[in-house]
């Protein structure tokens, strides 16, 4: 059995060596051009010659939740395309949201800017039921980070494209209740799949359907966003605020406006890291549960692009 690895942002030395101790009776090597075939791979930015040399492929595993990306390359025409279904990305996902949730409603970055203008000043006590949660999207990070924000007593709504139901957290799913889910979310978080039904989702009409004074959450990709709409959005008074981790160009150009909004808070991709021996484990055991003949969690159907 080989396997083959090609990662263009990673140096590879760490993934061999623990991809060589998971599965010991595998060769794994780094992709070069013009290599022998291989069995399975395991990707993050590959090139296109990559999949083109590698046809055969059984399968194809991303080392990374999002494969949109893949998506834009010519695969192998019979070969799984596998995602992470977590390895420690959820966990990190829910502390992220619920920090910038939780920062917003109390007001937190406010009370920030006071001390450091040397003011002693305490904000008014909001209530939770005027600040319902809206995620969008409840794929395996996305109902893991609703399922954690139902810990805090706000009201707690979930997307979906199909139905879904989760303890405390009140559904919606299908075109038909989007612009309902829409108009009973203040504070909205994206973890959608970025497909070409997704792009540029959040934009000028859909945000403006929001309750008055909401709050957007991007940790999904930056292509859901309009970049231009949420500026226009912040600056009529629409919208209170973003919190941004994903954009269209990474990283930000110098230049961007966002830098500057003093309603956007920013962070450079960092909600939830892929963690390598969580990963390398996930990965391993759904090689060898392939080799068995036995299916694996986390195909992705390519017709839906997640």
């Amino acid at each position: 059995m080989k396997i083959s690895f090609c990662c263009n942002v990673t140096p590879p030395e760490p993934w061999l060596i623990d991809l060589r101790a998971a599965l010991p009776q595998a060769f794994v090597t780094v992709w070069s051009r013009g290599d022998a075939p291989a069995d399975y791979a395991v990707v993050w930015a590959p090139p296109q010659q990559f999949f083109d040399e590698q046809s055969q492929l059984k399968a194809v595993f991303s080392m990374g939740a999002g494969v949109d990306a893949l998506l834009k390359l010519r695969l192998p025409p019979a070969s799984l395309l596998v995602r992470l279904d977590d390895a420690g990305m959820a966990v990190q996902m829910a502390e992220y949201v619920c920090h910038a949730v939780i920062r917003h409603f109390r007001e937190f970055d406010v009370t920030a800017g006071d001390v450091q203008h040397g003011l002693w000043a305490q904000r008014p006590v909001r209530r939770r039921a005027d600040y319902p949660v809206g995620v969008l999207g409840l794929g395996v990070l996305g109902a893991r980070v609703a399922t954690a924000l139902t810990q805090f007593e706000i009201p707690v709504l979930g997307w979906s494209r199909s139905a879904r139901a989760l303890p405390g957290v009140r559904g919606y799913s299908g075109a038909a209740q989007f612009h309902d889910f829409l108009a009973a979310t203040r504070i909205l978080v994206c973890l959608l799949p970025l497909t070409d039904e997704t792009r540029d989702l959040l934009n000028r009409d859909t945000l403006s359907r929001l309750q008055p004074g909401a709050y957007v959450i991007n940790v999904a990709r930056g292509a859901h966003l309009v970049d231009e709409d949420l500026l226009a959005l912040l600056d009529s008074g629409q919208l209170a605020g973003a919190t941004l981790d994903v954009f269209r160009t990474e990283p930000l150009p110098a230049d961007h406006a966002f830098w500057r909004h003093p309603a956007i808070t920013l962070t450079p991709h960092t909600s939830a890291r892929t963690l390598r021996a969580d990963s390398v484990a996930q990965i391993a055991g759904k090689i060898l549960a392939l080799q068995r003949g036995a299916s694996v969690a986390g195909v992705v159907n390519l017709e839906q692009g997640y």
